[in-house]
């Protein structure tokens, strides 16, 4: 009897898995509209190639901030499955000290997506490249676009893994939401996750502290907090202490509201003992900076976003070393975050990531209105949404 038939249109990293997914019971063939698969895969790459993290079963749900609706999938498929099936492919990994999971050093990320790649064709999936999907027939078959012609396509189920809305470069545009409006599916603007601050610097400020790091220091928003790094930047602040936060700025601008985030510099040390290093030391900035051991830009920092007239009273002092306030302007654009949240309402689909509306079409991947932080999670999520579809 022959197989049925699944089109998979994109091949990022969601797309992939779901070819990986079903390959040896149904016909597989994916359609990206770019010149490879795994284009996002890549770049991701370029800044470390995290693929998981350790964390894992119940406590890796927590990371996910649509977790109920992911559980399942998280649950079936978690790192530790995740890192067996890299292991089956050649990929071997190891855990980082931040709890990251990579290939063995000296494995590139192309040669990790080549494993993929390889393994797909080996096993008899076709991919179609510069095929891009523009709409649905009235059957809700896939239209896609190929050397300025329109081809329709056919097959029993179709699952897409189109992207949400950054780094357009590899082709994830966000483009394709007013396509599923048309078929009745509700979708949410999409807006930029895991990206960067803006903070208004003075001139000075920028000259001579861009490109410096805040290290050991721990950021906290409306009772959120998370211990890290950050980058201070020409524009505002950056890196794996900034880039949890940013669900609870945005959730603060969406109230209409002026959020501010807060910096512990020395969250291992109480307010008091602080305090006592200082109260009978003279006002001076580099008395105080030597007594509690901070740095020019801590300091340049401190005096930034404080009150001159107090700035050098202790108890004020040692405030502002616990908990500066710091105001934010904005968030970076789409364009430049690490990965977005909006797409398809997840209200628009059942659980085993079929549309409500559709039962032979499924969305998985960041098409979806989901969210998590860096550090392997974003991957992962992928990964398991795909490997949880359920097709009979």
């Amino acid at each position: 009897m022959a197989k049925k038939k699944i089109i998979i249109i994109g091949g990022g990293a969601a797309g992939m898995m779901a070819a990986e997914r079903f390959c040896n019971d149904f016909e597989i063939a994916i359609y990206e509209k770019g010149k490879t698969i795994g284009r996002k895969f890549l770049v991701a790459g370029n800044g470390g190639f995290n693929l998981t993290n350790k964390v894992e079963k119940e406590d890796l749900t927590q990371y996910y901030r649509s977790h109920n609706f992911l559980k399942k999938a998280i649950l079936d498929n978690d790192s530790s499955k995740m890192r067996i099936w890299l292991s089956n492919l050649g990929i071997p990994t190891f855990i980082g000290t931040s709890g990251r999971i990579f290939p063995e050093k000296g494995i590139k990320p192309v040669q990790v997506l080549k494993s993929i790649r390889d393994r797909l064709i080996e096993k008899g999936v076709i991919i179609f490249t510069h095929h891009k999907f523009i709409g649905f027939d009235e059957k809700c078959n896939c239209i896609v676009e190929h050397n300025n012609s329109e081809i329709t396509l056919s097959a029993d189920y179709f699952i897409f893994s189109l992207g949400g809305a950054s780094w357009s470069k590899t082709g994830s545009d966000g483009t394709w939401t007013t396509t599923f409006e048309k078929i009745g599916v509700k979708t949410i603007p999409f807006q930029a996750s895991n990206c960067g601050l803006n903070i208004e610097w003075s001139d000075h400020f920028k000259i001579h502290h861009a490109g410096k790091h805040l290290k050991n220091i721990k950021i906290s928003i409306d009772r959120f907090e998370i211990k890290g790094e950050a980058t201070i930047t020409d524009y505002g602040l950056e890196g794996n202490a900034i880039y949890p936060l940013i669900w609870k700025v945005r959730e603060s601008f969406s109230k209409g509201d002026t959020p501010k985030i807060s910096i512990d510099f020395k969250p291992l040390n109480p307010r008091e003992q602080l305090l006592d290093k200082i109260k009978n030391k003279a006002q001076r900035t580099k008395t105080f900076a030597l007594s509690l051991n901070l740095n020019s830009t801590q300091i340049a920092l401190i005096k930034s976003f404080s009150d001159k007239k107090y700035f050098l009273e202790p108890s004020v002092f040692i405030t502002n070393v616990k908990q500066l306030q710091i105001p934010i302007h904005s968030l970076r654009p789409m364009e430049e975050a690490i990965s977005t949240v909006g797409g398809i309402d997840i209200n628009e689909v059942n659980a085993n990531f079929s549309l409500k509306k559709n039962s032979s079409i499924f969305v998985i991947g960041e098409m979806l209105d989901w969210d998590a932080p860096t550090g392997g999670f974003l991957l992962q999520g992928c990964f398991s949404m795909a490997h949880a579809i359920e097709i009979k």
